[in-house]
C-alpha cells in the first residue's frame, strides 16, 4: 500500500489525496510548512445525507487525516498517525464547509519537547469546519501519534 503522506506535501497534491478526490474538496490556503490549512467541503450530491444536509461521514473523512499530515510534514522522520477522532456535530450544514486548521507554535514546541525527551508525543489538535455564515457546523478533536518510524507501540499508551 503506497505511502500517501509522503505524497502530500505540496498544495497541488493535497486535492489528489484519494480521500478528498472523491468529495470533491478543494484547496484554499495551505501554508509550507502546514501551520494553517483551508479545505473547501461542497455540499453535493455525493457528500449530502438523506435530510440535505452534509452526511457526517464527508465530514469526518476531511478531518481525519489533517493533523496528522501537519505533524508528518512538521516532524519528518517520524511515524504519525491518527489515534483519535471526535466530531461534535453542533448544527446541519446547510450549505459548502470549510475547514479551518491551525498548528500553534505553542503546540509545536511542545511536541518538539516530548519527542526529545520521550521519543514520542500524542498531541491533541481542535478545528472547525463552517458554513458559509461563518457558524461552527462541526468542532473537530483530533488526536495524533508520532512515533518513531517503526514503532509497535500500542495507541492507547497516552
Amino acid at each position: 500500500m503506497p505511502d500517501f503522506t509522503e505524497a502530500v506535501t505540496t498544495a497541488q497534491s493535497l486535492e489528489r489525496f484519494p480521500p478528498f478526490r472523491y468529495l470533491g474538496v478543494r484547496l484554499l490556503e495551505l501554508t509550507d510548512d502546514w501551520g494553517r490549512v483551508r479545505l473547501l467541503l461542497p455540499l453535493n450530491p455525493d457528500t449530502m445525507n438523506p435530510g440535505g444536509s452534509m452526511f457526517g461521514g464527508s465530514i469526518a473523512a476531511v478531518a481525519d487525516p489533517i493533523a496528522a499530515l501537519a505533524c508528518h510534514r512538521r516532524f519528518p522522520g517520524y511515524a504519525v498517525w491518527t489515534r483519535e477522532l471526535t466530531l461534535d456535530f453542533r448544527r446541519p450544514g446547510m450549505s459548502d464547509l470549510q475547514l479551518r486548521f491551525e498548528f500553534p507554535q505553542q503546540a509545536m514546541e511542545r511536541i518538539a519537547g516530548e519527542l526529545a525527551g520521550k521519543g514520542r508525543s500524542t498531541p491533541l489538535f481542535e478545528f472547525g469546519f463552517y458554513d458559509t455564515r461563518e457558524r461552527v457546523v462541526a468542532w473537530v478533536y483530533n488526536r495524533v501519534a508520532i512515533r518513531p518510524k517503526g514503532s509497535t507501540s500500542p495507541a492507547h499508551d497516552g
